[in-house]
């Protein structure tokens, strides 16, 4: 229904059944196809990110420590996910603000002169937000994974005289994809999507999809807005083709399968 309304005439405060790509042209004819970039680009820099930091973390919980110290470990993951989404946010305001811990602890360490401006209110802001808020989607289907992981096979690889960096490159990476696979899909899938952080951390002149979308359904613009969400999940469906293209999706998909 949303592909379907995106092509309807708009009314004054709804719109009515027929076909206009009048929607498409005010999308595509002025700037949202550069937040719409800008959006992409943020998203796969928080995927990029959000493996970066999770990986190691999932590797450690799901392949160096007890099950029971790894469960508490990760309820501590969950703990934050409690509290509201917009308190969350407001909290890295009061942290990277010049006033902020952040901020404050660079100058007392003698790192920076003066409080750092950039922190908040920029790109920089946003990726932290989205990263932070992204990481345990992507830390529990990577740990997962890992903790499926025969330790037959890593015990096979090293008596055929493997050095363990090369038994986790071709050994250890390799089985885990599963969870890398599902953990990129729910942080893009988040940070696409995501309003409450770009307008928070961002300021009032940053743009992302998201709040684009809002902006549009504030003016009640439904047919636009459903026009940028047909788009959005349609980049959503081109990426998902692509891996199934590059990867075996029927493996990756299936944690702890055999194939």
């Amino acid at each position: 229904m949303t592909f379907m309304w995106g092509f309807w005439p708009r009314t004054e405060f709804w719109m009515e059944p027929g076909f206009t790509l009048a929607s498409y042209e005010a999308f595509f004819s002025s700037g949202r196809v550069d937040v719409y970039l800008q959006s992409l680009r943020l998203s796969v820099i928080t995927v990029v990110l959000s493996l970066s930091l999770g990986y190691p973390v999932a590797y450690y919980l799901g392949r160096r420590l007890d099950e029971d110290v790894a469960f508490g470990l990760l309820f501590v993951f969950v703990l934050p996910f409690i509290i509201s989404s917009v308190v969350r946010t407001l909290s890295w305001r009061f942290l990277l603000g010049r006033e902020g811990l952040v901020n404050q602890t660079l100058v007392a360490v003698g790192l920076v002169n003066a409080p750092l401006d950039w922190l908040l209110f920029s790109e920089v802001a946003v990726v932290i937000g989205l990263v932070t808020a992204t990481l345990p989607f992507v830390i529990f289907p990577v740990w997962l994974s890992l903790r499926t992981i025969d330790d037959s096979l890593l015990e096979a690889s090293a008596d055929l005289g493997a050095h363990p960096v090369t038994t986790f490159r071709r050994v250890t990476v390799p089985l885990s994809l599963p969870g890398v696979f599902a953990a990129s899909i729910f942080s893009f899938v988040t940070a696409f999507g995501e309003t409450a952080i770009p307008q928070l951390l961002g300021g009032s002149g940053f743009s992302t999809v998201g709040t684009s979308i809002t902006s549009v359904l504030g003016v009640l613009n439904y047919p636009l807005a459903a026009a940028i969400s047909s788009i959005s999940i349609a980049t959503m469906l081109v990426l998902l083709g692509l891996w199934s293209h590059f990867f075996d999706i029927d493996r990756l998909v299936s944690l702890g399968g055999t194939h």
